[in-house]
C-alpha cells in the first residue's frame, strides 16, 4: 500500500510540474531557470499557468476528499461533495450577483467568488438548521435536507436566469459549467485555507469514517461519538467544498470518481484512501484542465465539460458494476 501511495504521489507531482509548460504558447524551461530573461514567457508561466495549475490541484483535492468523506458518511458510493446543496447555494449566490449587476471588482477583489461563497454557506446553514429541528439527528436527515435545498435553489436560479438579459444569462450558464480560466494567485490564497482546514478535520476522523461506513450502530459500539463526528464532517467538508465552488464553479464528477479510483488503488481503509483521493483528485483535475485549454486551442473549454464527459460513462459503469456485484 505504501508503494502504491508513493507511486501515486510521484505521478501527481509529474503532472503538476509538467502542466504549466503545456499550452497554446510554448514555454521553455529557461523561463523558469532564468528569471527576467524571457519576459513574455515569465508572465505566462508565473502569472497565468502556475497559479492556475495550483488552483486546479487544490480544487481537485478538496472535491475528491469531500467525496470520500460523504460516501462514507452517507454509506452511498454515489454521493458527491455537492450532495448537501453546496453547489446549488453557490450557484444561487453567483446568479443573484450577476442578475442584479454585482459582478464587479471592488478594491481589487472580485465579488463573484464572495457571492458564491455566501450562497454556499447559506445552503450549509439552512441544511444544518433544518437537520437540527429533528430530534433524531442523522445522515439521512442531512441528505434529505440537502436534496430539498438543491431543488429549491435550482428553481430560483432558473427564474432569475429566465428574467435576465442575454448577456447575464450567458454569464450564469458559463459559470455553471465550472472552470479555472479566471483563477490566479488571489483565488489560490482565498481557497487554500478552507481546503486545508477541511482536510485536517477529515484526516483526524479517518478511523471514525471507517466505522461510519460500516454503520452508525457499529461505530457507536466502538466508542465513536456518531452525532459529533457527523456534525464535524458535515461542517468541515461543506465549508471546504464551498470555497472550491465559489472560486471555480461547480466542477462535476471529480468528487464522485476520484474516491472510487483511489479505492481501487489503495483499498477502502480511510487512512490510505484519504491521501490517495486527495492526490488523485488534484492530479486528475490538473490533467483535465490542461486538456480543456489545449484540445480546441485557441478556444478554451470549461473544465467542467471535460470532467462531465469522463464522469458520465464512469457513473454508468459504476452502476452496472454495482448491479452485477449483487
Amino acid at each position: 500500500m505504501k508503494v502504491r501511495l508513493a507511486l501515486l504521489l510521484l505521478a501527481t507531482v509529474v503532472v503538476v510540474v509538467v502542466a504549466p509548460f503545456i499550452g497554446m504558447v510554448d514555454v521553455h524551461l529557461n523561463a523558469l531557470l532564468h528569471p527576467g530573461k524571457y519576459e513574455p514567457a515569465q508572465v505566462i508561466l508565473w502569472q497565468i499557468r502556475i497559479p492556475r495549475v495550483l488552483c486546479a490541484f487544490v480544487a481537485g483535492a478538496g472535491l475528491a476528499l469531500g467525496g470520500a468523506a460523504f460516501q462514507a458518511l452517507f454509506r452511498n458510493p454515489l454521493a458527491t461533495p455537492y450532495t448537501l446543496g453546496v453547489a446549488s447555494g453557490a450557484a444561487l449566490g453567483v446568479t443573484v450577483a450577476t442578475r442584479f449587476g454585482f459582478a464587479v471588482v471592488v478594491g481589487g477583489a472580485a465579488l463573484l467568488p464572495v457571492a458564491g461563497l455566501s450562497g454556499a454557506l447559506l445552503a450549509v446553514g439552512v441544511v444544518w438548521w433544518v437537520s437540527r429541528l429533528r430530534p433524531d439527528f442523522s445522515a439521512t436527515v442531512l441528505l434529505l435536507a440537502g436534496v430539498a435545498m438543491t431543488f429549491f435553489f435550482s428553481s430560483v436560479i432558473l427564474f432569475l436566469q429566465y428574467t435576465a438579459n442575454l448577456g447575464d444569462s450567458f454569464r450564469i450558464v458559463r459559470w455553471l459549467m465550472g472552470g479555472l480560466g479566471s483563477t490566479g494567485w488571489g483565488s489560490l490564497m482565498s481557497m487554500t485555507p478552507l481546503v486545508v482546514v477541511g482536510t485536517v478535520v477529515v484526516a483526524r476522523l479517518a478511523r471514525d469514517l471507517d466505522l461510519l461506513s460500516i454503520g452508525a450502530e457499529i461505530a457507536a459500539g466502538r466508542g465513536v461519538d456518531v452525532a459529533g463526528a457527523q456534525r464535524a464532517l458535515f461542517l468541515a467538508t461543506s465549508v471546504m467544498v464551498a470555497g472550491v465552488v465559489a472560486t471555480c464553479g461547480p466542477i462535476g464528477f471529480v468528487g464522485m470518481m476520484a474516491p472510487h479510483i483511489a479505492r481501487m488503488i489503495v483499498g477502502g481503509r480511510h487512512h490510505a484512501l484519504l491521501p490517495a483521493s486527495l492526490l488523485f483528485g488534484g492530479g486528475f483535475l490538473v490533467a483535465c484542465d490542461t486538456l480543456a485549454r489545449t484540445i480546441v486551442a485557441p478556444v478554451e473549454l470549461p473544465v467542467g465539460i471535460i470532467t462531465a464527459f469522463l464522469g458520465g460513462p464512469f457513473f454508468l459503469w459504476l452502476l452496472v458494476r454495482k448491479t452485477e456485484g449483487r
